[in-house]
C-alpha cells in the first residue's frame, strides 16, 4: 500500500501537535475519517437533508434511498443474507444492550448460563451482569491463559448444556488477542447456545463473514472504521430478530397503533425506533466504500506487520512490560515501570504522539493483568513504521525524563 498517498486522504493527519508532527495511535478508540466520508456527510446536509421513510417528496425519497443503500453496503461487507438482518444502532454498546435486553431477558431463566471472557469490554460485560441479576441466570467466564489467549479445550470444558448464551469479543481492545470465535461458535451451537460476537475491534481491521463465523449476533461501530460517531450495526440471524420484542418503541418501528395496543413493522425497522442518524448511516456506507477500495485483506496484513514491529521493539526495551500474545491485531498495550500510564500518555502527547491511557473499559481484565491501567498504542492502515519508531523514541525519552536508566 502507498501509505503516503493514503495519508493525503486524511486531512487531520497533516498537522502538528505541540510543535511536532501528529502521530495518531489511538485508533482503537476512534479512527480518523477520509475526505470522501466527510464530504459524503456534507453533501447530505447541503443537498438532500430530510427525514427517511416518511415524506414522499424528492429530498425525502433521495435521503431514504441513500440510507437504505448504505444498509445494503453493510450487508454485503459482512456477508449477511438479508438487509432485514442489518439493524442500525448508535454503536456496539447499544447493539450489545439490544441483544442482552431484547433477546436475553426473554429467553434466559434461573440457572441458565451466560459465558463470556475476562477480556470483554464493559459493553459486553455489564449488560450480561444486569440480565443475569434480573433473570436468575449465572454469568461465567472462560479461563484465560497467561498470555491473554483462550485455550479451546478449556472453552469446550466451560460450555455445558446449561449454557444458553456465549458472548465473546473477536479482538481484545487491550491485548490485541484475536479469539477463535468460529470454533467457539461451533462448540456453543453443539450445546444449543447462541453465539454473540463483539466485532468492534475486528470489523475495521479484517474481513468479516458472519456466515462463515456462524455468529447468531454480531455488533460493531462506525467510528472505529472511518465512519462517524453515533452509528453502529447489529447483525442478527433473521429468525432470532423476528422473535425479539423491541426494546425501544415509538415512531417508525410500528405497523398499526390503537388506543390500547400496537403492532410492529417488519424487520429491520421493527428494532429501529425514532429518527435515525441518517447522515451517520450514509457516512458509514462511504467508509465501507473506502475500505473496500483499499482491501480488507491488505489492511489486515499491513497492520499485522505494524503490530509485530511494535511488539518486538517495545518487548526489548528495559523497564517496559507489554501485555498480550505475540501474534495479535494492530495494537500494543504496555506499562513503564514506576511511571503512571497517564504520565506516559501526557509525556508522549508533548511529542505529538496520541495514545490512550486508562483501564480501556476493561477493569476485570486489568485485575487479571495485576495493574490498574495501561498505555495503549493502536494502529490503522494510515500509520507507518516511522511512527512506530517515533513511539519507541518517545518511550525512551519518557523513561529518561522519569529517571530510568536505558
Amino acid at each position: 500500500m502507498d501509505i503516503q498517498s493514503i495519508r493525503q486522504d486524511f486531512p487531520i493527519l497533516n498537522q502538528q501537535v505541540n510543535g511536532h508532527k501528529l502521530v495518531y495511535l489511538d485508533n482503537a478508540a476512534t479512527s480518523q475519517k477520509p475526505t470522501s466520508v466527510i464530504q459524503t456527510m456534507v453533501d447530505y446536509y447541503e443537498k438532500y437533508n430530510s427525514n427517511v421513510h416518511r415524506g414522499v417528496h424528492t429530498l425525502g425519497t433521495l435521503a431514504t434511498d441513500r440510507y437504505e443503500e448504505a444498509r445494503e453496503k453493510i450487508r454485503r461487507f459482512i456477508n449477511a443474507k438479508s438487509e432485514k438482518e442489518i439493524i442500525y444502532t448508535t454503536g456496539t454498546t447499544q447493539s450489545l444492550n439490544l441483544i442482552a435486553y431484547g433477546y436475553g431477558m426473554a429467553n434466559l431463566h434461573k440457572g441458565d448460563e451466560i459465558v463470556i471472557t475476562p477480556m470483554e469490554h464493559h459493553a459486553n460485560l455489564i449488560p450480561w451482569q444486569q440480565v443475569a441479576k434480573k433473570t436468575g441466570a449465572i454469568l461465567r467466564y472462560f479461563p484465560m491463559e497467561s498470555d491473554g489467549t483462550l485455550d479451546l479445550e478449556k472453552v469446550r470444558a466451560t460450555i455445558t448444556d446449561q449454557t444458553k448464551i456465549v458472548s465473546v469479543t473477536e479482538v481484545s481492545n487491550v491485548l490485541g488477542t484475536v479469539n477463535p470465535v468460529k470454533a467457539i461458535a461451533k462448540i456453543a451451537h453443539d450445546h444449543g447456545a447462541i453465539m454473540v460476537v463483539d466485532g468492534a475491534q475486528s470489523t475495521p481491521h479484517m474481513s468479516v463473514d458472519v456466515q462463515d463465523l456462524d455468529a447468531d449476533f454480531f455488533a460493531f461501530s462506525g467510528h472505529k472504521m472511518l465512519g462517524p460517531t453515533g452509528i453502529g450495526v447489529l447483525y442478527g440471524k433473521q429468525m432470532l430478530l423476528e422473535n425479539m420484542e423491541p426494546v425501544e418503541t415509538g415512531g417508525e418501528m410500528i405497523d398499526e397503533v390503537g388506543f390500547q395496543s400496537a403492532t410492529w413493522a417488519e424487520l429491520p425497522w421493527k428494532l429501529e425506533a425514532g429518527t435515525p442518524h441518517i447522515a451517520g448511516a450514509i457516512g458509514l456506507g462511504a467508509a465501507i466504500d473506502y475500505l473496500e477500495s483499499i482491501g480488507m485483506d491488505d489492511i489486515q496484513q499491513y497492520e499485522e506487520q505494524l503490530s509485530e514491529k511494535a511488539y518486538e521493539v517495545l518487548s526489548n526495551m528495559d523497564g517496559v512490560t507489554v501485555y498480550g500474545p505475540g501474534k495479535r491485531s494492530g495494537l500494543v498495550s504496555f506499562n513503564i515501570d514506576g511511571v503512571h500510564p497517564h504520565d506516559v500518555s501526557t509525556a508522549l502527547d508533548s511529542e505529538g504522539i496520541a495514545v490512550r491511557a486508562g483501564h480501556h473499559c476493561a477493569q476485570p481484565l486489568m485485575s487479571c493483568l495485576r495493574c490498574e491501567s495501561t498505555v495503549r498504542a493502536s494502529f490503522y492502515f494510515y500509520n507507518s513504521e516511522d511512527e512506530i519508531e517515533a513511539l519507541a523514541r518517545g518511550i525512551k525519552e519518557t523513561k529518561e525524563f522519569f529517571g530510568h536508566v536505558v
